[in-house]
């Protein structure tokens, strides 16, 4: 299937014990705005509003179920104006086998939503899916997680809908110098003190891993291009075990003396090289300004 349209909503429904909220959270982490259990009285006027508020949101995700009234009359009008205005409007039902929904309901020790009319869960499962075949009927995916974990359930979503995990994780990384501490966030640490250190050139002490002559200085050393042929490679081994792993966001703190000079350099030439291969990579450089704060008490 292709990427979808540039707006999209996309409704989410189905078996209550089925996935549903593993659901909105993987189309969240895909970048859509998800609303959960919108009243059927409300639907269409909510739908309205959030696709014309000043919020410009172009993926939006709505979790309905049974809780919420008949969808069903609701839903072809949501489609037929949807498709005036050239919405994508997409229906995902999400079902289970029955024993598989009775044991997820045992295991988080919840009741089903139409358990409080005193009906057994077995007949609370039946009644449900009674009231949802029609909403079955016109869903345009149909999904069966009866022998998915939710890890499963948000990579298959991701799939379908045409976004690569690498598309949905983030690394952040970030430069830091040891005499202020260890980042407490980080979840891998890389020490580059053993490379040379600018600091103890003149004309360079006062630069930062900004400026060109320090750039040079510190990525045109060879052990540097050793450093960062070996630790990529490193890398190219564990984010796609991460990503499999279900992780979304990848902190990678790059330290040296005081975060001058060569963490800097190196964290910003790791970005570049890691966004060439399509990772997203947000930078940070979190002890840049301390050297001057550092000057000022000193002095």
């Amino acid at each position: 299937m292709d990427k979808p349209a540039k707006r999209s909503v996309v409704i989410i429904t189905g078996m209550s014990g089925a996935g549903k909220s593993q659901a909105a959270s993987a189309f969240e982490d895909m970048g859509y705005f998800c609303v959960d259990n919108m009243p059927a009285g409300l639907f269409l006027d909510s739908l309205s509003g959030l696709l014309n508020s000043a919020h410009n949101i172009e993926r939006l995700a709505m979790v309905v179920d049974v809780r919420g009234g008949d969808y069903f009359p609701l839903m072809q009008a949501a489609s037929r104006e949807l498709a005036l205005v050239g919405i994508d409007f997409q229906v995902i039902f999400l079902e289970a086998a029955d024993d598989v929904i009775i044991r997820r309901y045992k295991e988080t020790r919840r009741r089903h939503p139409l358990d409080q009319d005193g009906l057994t869960i077995v007949e609370s499962i039946s009644q449900e899916r009674d009231l949802l075949q029609k909403l079955r009927e016109e869903a345009d995916f149909i999904v069966d997680t009866s022998n998915f974990s939710g890890r499963e359930i948000s990579q298959y979503l991701a799939n379908t809908f045409g976004i690569r995990s690498i598309d949905i994780f983030l690394i952040s990384l970030s430069s830091f110098g040891f005499k202020y501490g260890l980042p407490l966030d980080a979840d891998l640490v890389v020490d580059v003190r053993f490379l040379p250190n600018p600091y103890y050139i003149e004309e360079l002490r006062r630069q930062t891993g900004h400026d060109q002559e320090v750039r040079e200085y510190v990525l045109e050393n060879d052990l540097t291009k050793q450093f960062l042929r070996h630790y990529l490679s490193l890398l190219k081994f564990l984010l796609p075990l991460y990503i499999a792993e279900g992780k979304k966001h990848l902190a990678i703190a790059i330290g040296c003396t005081g975060g001058q000079h060569r963490s800097l350099a190196i964290s910003e030439e790791l970005a570049k090289r890691l966004q060439r291969q399509g990772y997203q990579v947000a930078v940070n450089h979190r002890d840049l300004k301390k050297a001057d704060v550092d000057k000022q008490v000193s002095s």
